[in-house]
């Protein structure tokens, strides 16, 4: 059974970037990204809409994160702590050593290898420190971009579901990327 413990928070650096914990100071960082129409367009879920959701979101986060359930970080580049992104371990399979990532950036940072940065980062923490055996990504399959920055990474599409996702009055499709620790690159 794995065994996971993010306290303390494990803060991880690179070197352009700071991933930290996300705080209630980040409210309005976090509001633009889960309400941006840029950032959402492929996330298939309705955008955030008032800081009062938002701080109740970084407190559900809180939570997850103090029961060991889910781990996120927010993106920051090194001299300027300001949220720019966030990335997240979370839906962790104990038993069989294997969870989801999940990303968002900005879009003014997009195509600057930010998230490619991020991303690597974070996967060394998951197969290193939390001993994953897999790392498992959810895209909608219109989402060119995510898809081509997990290729880019190893991971390949293992499962491709028909409309087994319903929003907006219409069932949308869902292609499934892992990545196994013995594949990285």
């Amino acid at each position: 059974m794995l065994n996971v413990n993010f306290s303390p928070f494990p803060e991880l650096t690179t070197e352009r970037l700071v991933l930290r914990q996300i705080v209630q100071d980040d409210v309005n960082e976090l509001l633009f990204l889960r309400s941006d129409k840029n950032v959402i367009a492929f996330l298939d879920r309705d955008p955030a809409d008032s800081t009062e959701e938002t701080h109740e979101f970084i407190r559900t986060l809180d939570s997850f994160l103090s029961r060991n359930e889910t781990v996120t970080w927010a993106v920051t580049q090194k001299g300027n702590l300001k949220m720019i992104g966030t990335i997240c371990i979370w839906h962790i399979n104990r038993q069989h050593h294997r969870a989801e990532i999940g990303y968002a950036l900005y879009p003014d940072k997009w195509g600057k290898g930010i998230m490619q940065e991020a991303l690597t980062c974070v996967l060394n923490y998951g197969f290193n420190t939390m001993k994953l055996h897999s790392v498992e990504a959810i895209v909608n399959p219109n989402n060119k971009a995510s898809i081509k920055l997990l290729e880019r990474n190893g991971f390949v599409r293992e499962g491709y579901f028909r409309e087994n996702y319903f929003f907006k009055d219409k069932y949308l499709d869902s292609a499934v990327y892992s990545l196994l620790s013995q594949e990285r690159k």
